[in-house]
């Protein structure tokens, strides 16, 4: 196996490669469709072909099951036997041996398990492992590991990864004189530290040509996942492939790949399918609702396959509900050919160094459902848990999203305004020197007063996700009351804004770096700690009300501001307050008119420069 590093993504860990086996030549970051019995679910060896797929995932313990080690080795290897021109992986079989949970007993020397109710036992060890993927002759074989939930506690998941690093030196012993590639996984379940350990103990050990991170999809939420992606990708070789197994959907993709990951493999096109569950450039469409009896129009217009061309989703609805197999025989061939388009778009987008504005646009796009015919139960925020954490409470606010109220007072943030508009318009896009910032022109300090649910900062956070590497900004989010924060990060489905991994992790640890950001936060009375932040170049005036927190509304305030401020500074506030701009004038600086918000015809820009 040979494998190349061809193009990497400005401000983003994505690369475009080559991965050459013995039977095929791979381009990557690369989706393999799940053969876990050497077959594609309702798909035959030649429709996944027509998919244009490279290479496909097959599974060690479910082959040794059937048809068996001494079948495949009679028909000279899996390939051979399905007529499949492409290459194979096979995963050795621990997440199956995780899944059979209390019918199967672990020991140093592998796994033993009953077949089935009734069936015999079976012993799986890494040597005996490595023996069935030589038979099945996959181009990449996999490492015997033990899985866990990621939601294992701490001694659990020590034991279970260095267990797997033991597997992993005898399934390296076992490999054999073979051509065929040999992946090491890095396991440690939900723990930052073991994931680091596990990855630096695997790559310690000579003779690997790639790894996985295993574990995943099993219990974590999707941030954490992402995260854990993250830590361990970039500990993993460089010169080496990197596999995040089993996961995921079209979003868990973008975002892997963003993280530095080259193949995926998952279930859910074909799974979903059977489910009536197809993926569009409209969004995820659930065929099975009624809103398509009489719907004449085509499933996707941005797809070539026949479900697409030549059906209409009417009759597409009347498969599933009758319970037609070739229902899920279409859908599944789509949803395979809408992840194997969508990992080309990314290759192409990082190979001609647009991936930074693909991932932009693509992020919102692939997590939408059904744009055409929203579900009713979806356009408004619906609040599951408990709406109130300390001073606050989510209410949904006149215009229909979710908004932050404060108890006491009576006030919303954002009452009238949506407030990620609001935040792009009024605080991101009418600074010059925040869009300098951004293609990198110049190092930038940006001082947030007043984080609340987090509406401006995510707009930067976002508006920097398409950032060149060398961009560098600084936020400093001051804030004396995390809890309007952690009520929304509680309530994502009302604020989506929070659907990345920036505001867990400064909610967790008060930081956030990436390239081209660091995120920081400033928790306490605004007052009391701005002096020991950095100068700011742009400063976001937004604490939540004059009744709320008059003080920082105040001309002493300000008078404070400008004797600390080295300028020139630009700031920016909501309030178009004839008293709060005199009190700034007072303090030093000039008063501009800035875009108007919601029912406020104009708002407040202001400059100083000493």
């Amino acid at each position: 196996m040979k494998f190349t590093v061809d193009a990497t993504a400005a401000g983003s860990r994505a690369r475009a490669g080559t991965l050459v086996t013995a039977h095929a030549i791979i381009a990557t970051p690369v989706f393999m469709p799940v053969g876990t019995r050497g077959s594609v679910r309702t798909q035959t060896p030649t429709q996944v072909d027509r998919l244009g797929a490279s290479i496909i995932l097959a599974n060690t313990y479910h082959l040794m099951i059937h048809p068996g080690v001494d079948a495949l080795v009679r028909f000279g290897g899996l390939r051979r036997w399905i007529d499949w021109p492409g290459a194979i992986l096979t995963d050795s079989g621990g997440f199956q041996v995780f899944s059979l949970d209390d019918a199967c007993a672990i020991s140093e020397q592998g796994a033993v398990f009953r077949v089935g109710k009734d069936g015999p036992k079976l012993r799986l060890s890494p040597e005996d492992a490595m023996a069935a993927q030589r038979a099945i002759g996959s181009d990449i074989m996999m490492v015997l590991d033990q899985c866990i939930a990621a939601t294992s506690p701490l001694d659990t998941t020590r034991a279970a990864m260095e267990l797997t690093h033991r597997w992993a030196r005898r399934s390296l012993a076992a490999r054999g004189d073979t051509d065929q590639a040999l992946f090491a996984i890095v396991q440690g379940g939900g723990f930052p530290a073991l994931r680091r350990e596990s990855a630096d103990v695997l790559t310690s050990i000579d003779g690997f040509d790639g790894y996985a991170i295993g574990g995943l999809a099993v219990g974590e939420t999707r941030d954490q996942r992402q995260d854990l992606t993250e830590l361990t990708a970039e500990r993993l070789p460089a010169d080496r492939p990197r596999y995040l197994m089993g996961v995921g959907t079209p979003i868990d993709l973008l975002e892997g790949v963003h993280r530095g990951i080259d193949l995926f493999d998952c279930i859910l096109p074909t799974a979903w399918a059977q489910q009536g569950i197809a993926f569009t450039s409209h969004g995820k469409v659930d065929l099975r609702r009624g809103v398509y009896r009489l719907a004449d129009d085509k499933l996707d217009a941005a797809c070539a396959c026949d479900a697409c061309v030549r059906l209409p989703r009417s009759y597409l609805h009347h498969l599933f509900k009758g319970g037609e197999p070739v229902g899920w025989q279409l859908l599944a061939f789509h949803n395979l050919a809408f992840y194997l388009r969508l990992m080309g778009e990314i290759r192409a987008a990082i190979r001609d160094g647009s991936f930074a504005a693909y991932y932009a646009r693509q992020r919102a796009a692939l997590v939408a459902v059904d744009l055409a015919n929203p579900p009713a139960s979806q356009p408004r925020a619906r609040i599951r848990r408990a709406p109130v954490r300390g001073a606050f409470q989510v209410r949904i606010a006149t215009q229909g999203h979710a908004s932050i109220q404060h108890v006491a007072s009576g006030e919303l943030m954002h009452s009238v305004n949506q407030p990620d508009d609001e935040a792009h318009r009024l605080y991101v896009g009418q600074s010059t020197r925040i869009a300098d910032a951004l293609v990198g022109a110049a190092p930038l300090v940006v001082w947030d007063v007043g984080l609340g649910a987090g509406h401006n900062a995510m707009a930067l956070v976002r508006a920097l996700d398409g950032a060149p590497a060398h961009a560098d900004v600084q936020l400093v989010s001051f804030e004396r009351d995390l809890d309007a924060l952690r009520l929304a990060l509680e309530h994502q489905k009302a604020f989506a804004h929070l659907r990345h991994e920036a505001p867990h992790r400064l909610a967790a640890t008060g930081r956030f770096a990436r390239t081209a950001l660091t995120w920081s936060l400033v928790e306490g009375d605004f007052l009391a700690r701005f002096a020991d932040a950095p100068q700011p170049d742009v400063i976001w005036y937004d604490p939540f009300s004059a009744k709320v927190d008059g003080p920082l509304w105040s001309a002493q305030t300000f008078a404070r501001l400008t004797s600390f401020l080295r300028g020139p500074v630009e700031l920016f506030t909501y309030t178009r307050s004839s008293v709060i701009r005199t009190a700034m004038r007072s303090a030093g600086f000039t008063i501009a008119k800035g875009v108007p918000s919601g029912p406020k015809e104009e708002t407040t820009i202001a400059h100083y420069t000493r």
